[in-house]
């Protein structure tokens, strides 16, 4: 007799995304941030009252005088790090993706990006990482930056890719937006002898009968779903496309251009304005035309609040969604 699952809680809307008994690291941005600026004094930190949930509070501890707490007004928070940005200081600023978006958009837009400041703009709850409902999913935040001249933009993976993101994306002259994961963040690029170069995909698995194109923590999922197949002869290969601007156009094409398999676009982002129609554009421009060519993402919605297994099963985006959509594909 099978047995019920157990009765989810409210504390599954914030629930870690790492599967049961996936290793994990604790903060690894503020962990990567504080070291980085040890040597770096031209590091700051600001928040909009959200340093705890951005894991920036590590940063607060170790240089409280480079710390600058905004209070709830994320508008002056991206203001205020533009100044900061014209007097040469590199500031890192965090909060939620939503706010540092929606909230806080012509203030990116016309404070930072118009004039190409060197702001590093790090986001937490990026796309369906929490249940409290369209408030704080942050389903749209990459068309949105997508959008935004100059912008380079970053969906990490697992802790080991933000740990090593961190350095690059504070070298980077320029503005920077990245989604950050945050608390206890899954480990595994490690296994795949990793190393994160800004503005390069890397091909993490090969396979001849499907090929997933990913960013962030769908990434972890087609790994999780290129194992999973592989009991049912399933051959996956897994694209881990890190940076979605400016996009590693040649990886793209080499490995889409390869014949026979059925490409899949994977991301935790709504199917608008995202990685998936950029990657579909620069295909159908440069006119490598798959075989077959799906989208995964979330739908163009206002998503349901809940427990996150339970809305990650009902939007496609789980580990066992995922396989079943691809072993349906390649029936059709």
């Amino acid at each position: 007799m099978t047995q019920p699952k157990p009765r989810l809680t409210t504390s599954a809307m914030i629930a870690s995304i790492a599967s049961e008994g996936q290793r994990t690291q604790a903060a690894p941005f503020g962990k990567a941030l504080v070291a980085y600026a040890a040597d770096h004094p031209e590091i700051v930190g600001l928040t909009a009252d959200l340093a705890k949930y951005t894991d920036l509070h590590l940063f607060a501890q170790a240089y409280p005088n480079r710390f600058y707490q905004m209070g709830i007004a994320e508008q002056v928070l991206m203001a205020s790090a533009g100044g900061m940005a014209k007097v040469g200081l590199t500031p890192f600023a965090t909060t939620y993706a939503v706010f540092g978006t929606r909230r806080a958009y012509d203030f990116v837009h016309q404070v930072i990006a118009e004039e190409h400041l060197n702001v590093k703009i790090c986001c937490a709850l990026p796309g369906l990482t929490t249940g409290y409902g369209p408030s704080h999913q942050a389903t749209d935040d990459l068309a949105m930056m997508r959008a935004i001249p100059g912008m380079t933009i970053v969906d990490p993976c697992d802790a080991l890719e933000i740990s090593q993101a961190v350095p690059q994306i504070a070298a980077h002259n320029g503005p920077v937006y990245m989604r950050l994961l945050r608390g206890n963040v899954p480990l595994l690029l490690d296994e795949y002898d990793y190393q994160f170069e800004l503005g390069k995909a890397k091909l993490l698995c090969d396979g001849n009968e499907v090929l997933v194109i990913s960013s962030g923590l769908m990434t972890m999922r087609a790994l999780e779903v290129a194992q999973k197949l592989r009991s049912d002869r399933i051959s996956v290969a897994v694209l881990h496309v890190p940076t979605l601007k400016p996009l590693d156009e040649a990886a793209i094409l080499r490995e889409a251009g390869k014949g026979g398999r059925l490409v899949v676009v994977s991301e935790n982002h709504s199917v608008i304005g995202g990685l998936g129609e950029a990657v579909a554009s620069l295909l159908l421009q440069q006119g490598v035309v798959p075989t077959r060519f799906k989208l995964l993402a979330l739908p163009d919605a206002f998503l349901d609040a809940g427990a996150l297994p339970t809305l990650h099963d009902r939007y496609g985006i789980s580990t066992e969604k995922f396989a079943q959509s691809v072993k349906l594909w390649l029936k059709q």
